[in-house]
């Protein structure tokens, strides 16, 4: 028995390129063995699919039901099916946010394959790819600067707003032009699409008082409804397994979505988020006690102090024009102008002398207030669509691109003791287990500026995918770019050509070959101590693997074996701060090599599992060992969701993400380096779901089923969160 799909990308009205996959037996083996019941339906041999390049989703209600989507524009901008884009894409859609609960764009990173992460304190994160630091964040294909080492609430962003997370693992010079060779993650907004008023709220409850209520309304504006509108809003109030800790966030997204033709749709949207916390912390705590013993502390200790707060910011506003012309091009020009702030008030405590062992006293420490705002306005417009050249069809896209970011931010140090960066804090047991924040401010200094800074990108890209022979498609394409900085840190300007090659063989009608290259360039926006931007990177990116595609493409895997080779990266300074402010100091390496191979397999497996499994190993060196010794080099991740045949309203499911050992070269009290270990661990979760009536659903989640104990950061260390479970309600109307 067979199952085929043919499938065009080149529009309704071209004749366009036409595969057929056809199910494997051992894939078939499993979907029978899942859902006998399909099985034995030997009637419905045969299904066609036909999908329009004008448009990048024609969902069904199984389609938003599957951790994979069939189309994707991620890497090339060319509406492509997963397995003929020649790079490792992951896609995160709705239903996997929901199930696992992935309610920030930090959760969906986490738990992404290929992706590992540093929690450096309560507020901040920085995520890795292949070894090497992720910087590049696009939304709806914008790029956004990720460099600063402030964190100014992206990664914090709600996913309530957002229809789908894509990255695509490796160099993306075609999307972002500069940009780390990490990965690239595109947040895709959700549209005001439904002619008919239509939402849902939903409502939660867990551990430490974890509150959060989520409205989505959609509506249409006029009759016709060629006018709609959708609001999406959401408040959060939480403690947190730290002492003294409580953090509130609320979020507002409002778009409007105008078909002014049958062509043409306009998209005005507005989206504010907001977060405050109080008592965070800043850094992690000694690693070493003053007498050279590792420290052990309760995960709950907080050693801020009761005067210190974090707050961000974050307001956009987007326009997105969309044309769809008769003979399958499209054309689409979006822009954003948004503007994000943060302010804090932060002690850093262990700095210079650490604790005593056994009172828990004796460790110095420093305050830091800091205010930043980063603004950015994009430009971006592109047209893509099907042309025909020694009677066979390709496809084509063109764009053009333009982004100024503004970066401006100050300190004020809170230190009456500048030699010893003393607050009297060494008469104090901050890290004894008992500590309560109480401790008097110190004297600030006057405000200073640490960096008014403008960065700008001019790019023309391009990319072709030409269809060579009926097994066999080449995709060329080259972004020029040119990159400015200017401002207290110095002037620089860079002109860069981007290119990108990428060839795909069908195999079969399940299996591809495919290969990659692209150049790697980015200037650096980490500075070193001295507050001097770091030469940007240079270097080269390969990869090769096989794909495959089951059941009309609702199942992929890809099999990736990559090089990536470059110079100067920026590698964080254990211990040292821009000017002595809270901004993290970098220097540039002489040389980074990574190298390794990564295995998804994300989709369908029956019309009642889904599953999403994910496997790295890479080993990434620079000129004085292992590079980025603390992110781990071998992980894997899985995650199911199961609804039960014989009890359709019951949804179960769960996984576990495992990572290896890594490790830490940290400075012990003698002025010695001494190498700390963490060894290999796993955290497990679960969730249920049970459809209570059309309308209402309830669900649980458990994470870090075992209680496991282990660290985000070990330059200081940071533990994770201790197991927590939370109960959430939703009524659909």
């Amino acid at each position: 028995m067979s199952l085929n799909r043919r499938e065009t990308c080149a529009g309704s009205r071209a004749p366009g390129i036409r595969k057929t996959f056809t199910v494997s037996l051992l894939a078939m083996a499993v979907h029978a063995l899942l859902n006998p019941a399909l099985a034995a339906d030997t009637t419905a041999t045969q299904q066609d699919l036909v999908v329009n390049a004008n448009t990048d989703s024609n969902s069904t209600a199984q389609d938003k039901t599957d951790y994979q989507v069939k189309t994707t524009r991620a890497g090339t901008k060319l509406l492509l099916t997963p397995r003929d884009v020649p790079q490792s894409v992951s896609v995160i859609t709705q239903q996997r946010m929901q199930d696992q609960q992935l309610q920030t764009i930090s959760d969906v990173l986490k738990n992404a394959t290929g992706i590992t992460s540093s929690q450096d304190d309560s507020e901040r994160a920085y995520y890795y790819s292949r070894g090497f630091l992720l910087t590049n964040f696009t939304y709806d294909g914008i790029p956004t600067s990720m460099g600063d080492s402030w964190n100014y609430g992206d990664t914090a962003s709600d996913t309530a707003i957002y229809d789908r997370i894509e990255i695509v693992r490796g160099a993306t010079g075609l999307m972002t032009g500069a940009g780390s060779p990490a990965a690239s993650v595109n947040m895709v907004r959700k549209h005001a699409d439904s002619k008919e008023f239509t939402g849902n709220l939903t409502a939660s409850y867990g551990s430490w008082n974890k509150q959060r209520y989520v409205a989505d309304v959609s509506t249409p504006l006029n009759e016709s409804g060629s006018v709609r509108g959708r609001v999406i809003a959401g408040y959060q109030n939480q403690d947190s397994w730290l002492d003294r800790y409580r953090k509130n966030t609320k979020f507002l997204y409002g778009t409007i979505d105008a078909d002014i033709t049958d062509n043409t749709t306009l998209s005005l949207a507005y989206d504010y988020q907001d977060a405050d916390t109080k008592n965070p912390t800043w850094g992690g705590n000694p690693v070493f006690y003053s007498n050279g013993s590792l420290t052990h502390y309760d995960r709950s200790l907080n050693s801020s102090a009761d005067w210190t707060y974090y707050h961000t910011t974050v307001r956009k506003v987007y326009a997105d024009l969309v044309h769809n012309f008769d003979n399958g091009w499209s054309f689409r020009l979006n822009g954003t102008h948004a503007e994000n702030t943060f302010s804090d008030k932060l002690l850093y405590t262990g700095y210079l002398s650490l604790p005593d062992q056994d009172t828990g006293e004796g460790a110095d420490g420093f305050g830091s207030m800091d205010r930043g705002k980063r603004e950015l306005t994009s430009v971006d417009g592109y047209a893509s669509g099907p042309f025909e050249l020694f009677g066979r069809q390709h496809q084509l896209m063109a764009g053009v691109s333009y982004s100024r970011q503004h970066n401006k931010t100050y300190s004020s140090d809170g230190v009456t003791d500048q030699d010893a960066y003393d607050i009297a804090t060494g008469d104090i047991g901050v890290f004894n287990n008992h500590w309560n924040g109480n401790i008097a401010e110190p004297e600030w200094s006057d405000w200073y500026e640490n960096a008014d800074d403008v960065i700008r990108q001019k790019s023309v890209y391009t990319a072709a995918r030409f269809s060579l022979a009926d097994p066999l498609s080449l995709i060329l394409g080259a972004r020029y770019t040119q990159y400015s900085t200017n401002g207290s840190s110095g002037n620089m300007d860079k002109n860069n050509i981007t290119p990108y090659a990428g060839v795909v063989y069908d195999i079969n009608d399940t299996w591809s070959a495919y290969a990659s290259y692209t150049s790697i360039f980015q200037p650096q926006t980490y500075r070193d101590s001295s507050g001097h931007y770091l030469s940007p990177v240079t270097g080269k990116s390969y990869e090769t693997g096989l794909k495959s595609a089951w059941f009309d493409g609702r199942l992929t895997a890809t099999l990736a074996i990559f090089r990536i080779e470059q110079n100067n990266v920026g590698e964080a300074i254990n211990g040292e701060y821009v000017n002595n402010s809270s901004e993290q100091a970098y220097s540039a390496t002489k040389g980074a090599r990574s190298k390794g191979a990564e295995f998804e397999l994300n989709g369908a497996i029956t019309d009642n599992l889904q599953m999403t499994f994910g496997a790295t190993r890479y080993v990434a060196r620079d000129s004085e060992g292992r590079y980025n010794p603390d992110q781990p080099q071998t992980d894997f991740k899985l995650f199911t969701s199961y609804r039960l045949p014989m009890l359709q309203d019951l949804t179960i499911g769960g996984g576990i993400n495992w990572q290896n050992r890594v490790f830490e070269d940290d400075t012990a009290p003698d002025g010695s380096t001494q190498r700390v270990y963490q060894g290999s661990y796993p955290l497990a979760n679960l969730f249920a779901r049970y459809q209570v009536s059309k309308q209402v659903s309830v669900q649980a989640n458990i994470n870090n089923l075992f209680d496991r104990t282990y660290y985000t950061y070990m330059n200081n260390y940071v533990y994770g969160e201790p197991r927590n479970v939370s109960v959430s309600v939703s009524y659909q109307f």
